[in-house]
């Protein structure tokens, strides 16, 4: 019996052997470029010496000037109109007087029907 358990594990660990093979190695692949090693190193100059593609903040520059078609008094007038006018994003207190809106219940049934449910009294809807 102790036989055959060896001969079992032997058989198991050649399988395991067998299944296990490591990838082969193929070394680092050649490079291959169709542009010339001087074709390469002036391009790289150039990218050096350009601006920052994806520069962000105090490093990406002076912004670029643009030129605007609106006269400067007409600009003033539209920004003082908006000045006294509502403000269309306030929130909450600074969003000024809640219009009011005219309500059609009865204050007096309101009263009564409030003073009914203090009570206890079935509501009458």
């Amino acid at each position: 019996m102790k036989t055959s358990k060896i001969i079992a594990a032997a058989a198991l660990t050649l399988l395991a052997a067998a299944g296990a093979q490591a990838e082969t190695y193929e070394g680092v692949h050649p490079l291959v470029s169709a542009n010339s090693r001087a074709t390469v190193n002036a391009e790289a100059v150039a990218a050096a010496h350009s601006a920052n593609p994806y520069a962000d903040g105090a490093e990406s520059g002076a912004p670029a000037i643009v030129a605007s078609t609106a006269d400067r008094a007409t600009i003033r007038n539209q920004a003082v109109a908006a000045a006294h006018s509502a403000d269309p994003y306030a929130e909450g207190a600074t969003a000024g007087v809640a219009p009011i809106i005219a309500s059609t219940v009865n204050r007096d049934a309101v009263r009564a029907e409030a003073r009914a449910a203090a009570r206890g009294n079935a509501l009458a809807l």
